[in-house]
């Protein structure tokens, strides 16, 4: 390992490491521009330059582009290098229109902080500046290319790091343009990462401009909701309003960067119709009125039909004290315990996937970018979690094969072998690619091993093409040595969470550094399980409401008519209930329907609120502004009221955990109950293998893999999916990639850029139906009709219709997630 002296400060480095990243280690910060710790070196901005006194370099250096060696020494306050670094920033102001007071990057500028400490403070320049014209980018991102200083980051990270190319280098020298071909959206599902890149101020956030400077925003760390990643954000709020959300570094979970849906999906946090005061019956009251009506009133439920007729449906956007409130409620009243899935299929997969994924399996982001072969599994990244794309794509970039069996056509920035197998043949596959990996003279051992793994590997039901791609797939999984399955939930064979589980395991055994991650449905999906394993026992909620089994329900921020298909059956199960009660910050559908409504704090307000991410990773969002309705929406934009009341307007919600604990004191209340423990403590005693995570009664924050679940043993027992037939169809329901998610379909900025809605098939199939490939067709559904654009392509399985919806669509006609429909049911529309 290479040993040098800086600034007579000597440190041991990896073979490899640039100056300025052994700088960094010893707490020396060189100034730069193009340099950036996810992009590498670049050496456009020559801002770096230090005296390079002894060894193989000598004299003035950019300690970006050399690497540490034997021997070095290296100044980085040489007055030449001083001075050197104090021209290159006054010739980058030489046409900089220095309009710091109008610039949003004020306050944030490197630009800014360069100019002072890089002592230029003079213009000597008099001339004409350079000047250019803006471009319209999208309702996203705004642009500014004046303020330009030409240090490549944003082209790097647009074409190499994100594998977008609508946005590169124009023209030449000083002359260089940032920018697009014409006016126009950026098309890069990261294309908001552009405004954290920059130096200056050429990208700028859109949304929040002159809406404040970096000195007037209460600013917190948080973690993302808009999927099971769990990616850092900072949260920027000002006068209780969310402004602006960065990419926060956190190198084991997204690095540096995050998706466009993760940075413009918190418009849920300061929505106009956002409910803010408790109903009781329709009518306005107090939040503790509210409570003691909802206490009463599931009481008398209780009472005159027993405990079991009261159910609780949670979420997977509910913070981990949120779960554990209700499952305690559920328990210390008796009721059948929480549930946090309205589908028991879906239930038992996610189970299924937590159970198994203990700690030393578990792949963080950081080993997924660094694998050298990545197979996904029923899994669509941009839809389900996006930075799993851009991950995947740095593994690309370091020459690791990445392969995909899923029947969906997948939008990857970068090349992959996709391999679109029907949903139902998923558990066939897998298994036999597992024994095409490893030599013939293993497979009798392997298979009396893992005798469940390949009892469903019936290779006479997949076709020749599919098996030549498996082959091709196999040779490369039983040549790599860091591979990692990512293995999807949503849509994915009951087996199948199991098999991914076998599968690692067994890559593990042969030497192999395997690791595994599933994705799965919601930012708290893991948390979940951990708070109520048994939840796919207590049986089907709409059937036991359709039945008259369950008589009351409360909802803690649930929307189940947003996710669940078939709607028309879930209202008309929610009508035949006796008493519905809602807790949420949204202004859903359900909450409408309720007969008691109590308003909860979101995310960027709670004083407490955890995640676990799909890794296993205790992850806390700490608030960041105060409750209550933004000042905007109050003077609707005018003057600051002139009257000073002493309540904050709409500061009435209190977090979700708060509600369910003071309920279940109010229920319990004639019982003379003693005190409570904390969530904490009750959780560590029902989980005796998270007892360590939660000592005292406190959770560690932080880089924490959480014990997962005993592994279950049996494969679940469920009839195998039934083949698609000759005249049949699978139709999928899949979101758009913007919003694509609950929480940020509230998010008004992400309605502007959303996903148009459209029916995709095969190229052969739209043939086989009659479908004009420009035209539309009319899905009949058997309760309605759905009337979409057509879009085929040749990336999709045969058999197969992937309906992506926006916004506006009403998918929920569907009765199904998945459905097996006649050929009849696709009918021509006219054209588009």
């Amino acid at each position: 390992m290479p040993r040098l002296t800086i600034d007579n400060q000597t440190i041991e480095v990896a073979k490899g490491t640039k100056v300025i990243q052994a700088a960094e280690q010893l707490g020396i910060y060189i100034p730069r521009f193009c340099y950036h710790e996810a992009l590498g070196s670049a050496g456009a901005c020559r801002m770096c330059a230090v005296m390079f006194l002894e060894g193989h370099v000598k004299g003035l250096n950019m300690s970006c582009m050399i690497e540490a060696a034997d021997g070095m020494v290296v100044s980085t306050d040489h007055p030449e290098a001083q001075r050197f670094r104090s021209r290159v920033i006054e010739w980058l102001m030489l046409n900089h229109p220095h309009d710091c007071p109008v610039c949003d990057e004020g306050g944030h500028c490197l630009l800014q902080d360069m100019t002072i400490s890089g002592g230029h403070g003079i213009r000597r320049y008099d001339g004409l500046k350079r000047t250019f014209h803006d471009q319209d980018l999208g309702p996203l991102v705004a642009h500014e290319m004046n303020r330009c200083i030409r240090c490549w980051r944003c082209r790097r990270f647009y074409q190499d790091h994100a594998g977008c190319y609508d946005l590169g280098a124009l023209q030449i020298g000083r002359r260089t343009y940032f920018g697009r071909q014409k006016n126009g959206r950026l098309q890069s599902p990261f294309a908001g990462n552009l405004i954290d890149l920059c130096p200056t101020g050429v990208f700028t956030d859109k949304p929040s401009r002159y809406q404040g400077r970096y000195w007037d925003f209460q600013r917190a760390d948080s973690v993302c909701p808009h999927c099971s990643l769990g990616c850092a954000v900072t949260v920027n709020a000002r006068y209780r309003q969310v402004v602006r959300l960065e990419a926060r570094p956190e190198p084991e979970v997204n690095g540096h960067f995050i998706c466009d849906r993760g940075r413009y999906g918190f418009g849920f946090a300061n929505h106009s119709m956002r409910p803010r005061r408790a109903r009781v019956d329709g009518k306005e009251t107090d939040v503790q009125q509210a409570l003691s009506q909802a206490a009463e009133r599931l009481r008398e439920i209780s009472v005159e039909y027993g405990p079991s007729s009261v159910a609780a449906l949670g979420s997977c956007r509910m913070s981990l004290e949120g779960q554990v409130a209700l499952e305690r409620l559920c328990q210390e009243q008796g009721w059948s315990g929480a549930r946090f899935f309205l589908e028991p299929d879906l239930a038992l997969r996610v189970q299924a996937a937590v159970r198994g994924l203990e700690p030393n399996l578990a792949a963080s982001a950081a080993g997924l970018a660094k694998a050298d072969f990545v197979l996904t599994v029923g899994v669509a990244p941009l839809a389900e979690a996006p930075m799993l794309a851009l991950l995947m794509r740095q593994a690309w970039r370091n020459g690791a094969m990445v392969a995909c069996l899923d029947p969906r056509p997948l939008n990857l920035p970068f090349p992959a072998n996709h391999l679109p197998l029907a949903c139902g043949l998923l558990d066939i596959g897998l298994p036999w690619l597992i024994k095409q990996s490893f030599w013939a003279k293993k497979r009798k051992q392997l298979e009396e091993s893992y005798s469940q793994l390949f009892a469903p590997a019936r290779e006479e039901v997949l076709q020749k093409k599919e098996l030549r791609e498996l082959k091709k797939i196999a040779r490369a999984l039983a040549k790599s040595q860091r591979p990692v399955l990512v293995c999807g939930t949503d849509f994915a064979p009951q087996e199948l969470p199991d098999m991914a589980v076998g599968l690692v395991r067994l890559l593990r055994e042969q030497g192999k550094e395997a690791g595994l991650s599933f994705i799965l449905p919601g930012a708290n999906a893991f948390g979940a399980v951990l708070t109520a394993p048994h939840e796919a026992r207590t049986g089907n909620l709409l059937e036991a409401m359709e039945q008259d089994e369950v008589k009351a329900l409360l909802l803690a921020e649930s929307d189940p008519l947003f996710n669940y298909p078939d709607r028309s059956r879930l209202e008309r199960a929610l009508d035949r209930l006796r008493l519905l009660v809602v807790l949420d910050h949204l202004p859903t559908p359900t909450a409408l329907k309720a007969k008691v409504f109590i308003p909860t704090t979101n995310l960027y307000e709670s004083p407490g609120a955890s995640l676990v991410n799909q890794e296993g990773r205790l992850q806390r969002a700490h608030p960041a502004c105060q409750v209550g309705e933004p000042l905007s929406q109050v003077n609707h934009g005018s003057h600051p009221p002139r009257r000073f009341p002493s309540a904050t307007p709409g500061g009435k919600p209190r977090p979700s955990f708060e509600l369910l604990d003071e309920l279940a004191r109010q229920l319990s209340s004639s019982s003379g109950q003693p005190s409570r423990a904390s969530g904490w403590e009750w959780l560590a005693q029902r989980q005796p293998s998270l007892a360590e995570a939660f000592s005292q009664g406190v959770p560690k924050y932080g880089h924490l893999l959480l014990p997962a679940l005993p592994a279950r043993r049996e494969i679940s027992e469920q009839a195998v999916a039934a083949p698609v037939g000759p005249q049949e169809i699978e139709l999928i329901v899949n979101p758009a990639f913007l919003p694509g998610e609950e929480m940020a379909c509230y998010s008004p900025v992400l309605d502007e850029v959303a996903g148009e809605s459209a029916l995709w098939l095969h190229q052969k199939t739209a043939e086989e139906l009659g479908l004009d490939p420009k035209g539309s067709v009319r899905l009949d559904l058997g309760q309605g009709e759905l009337v979409l654009p057509v879009r085929a392509c040749q990336d999709i399985h045969l058999r197969t219709a992937v309906l992506v919806y926006g916004v506006d669509t009403p998918w929920q006609q569907i009765r199904g997630r998945r459905e097996i429909l006649p050929l009849s049911a696709f009918q021509a529309g006219s054209e588009a």
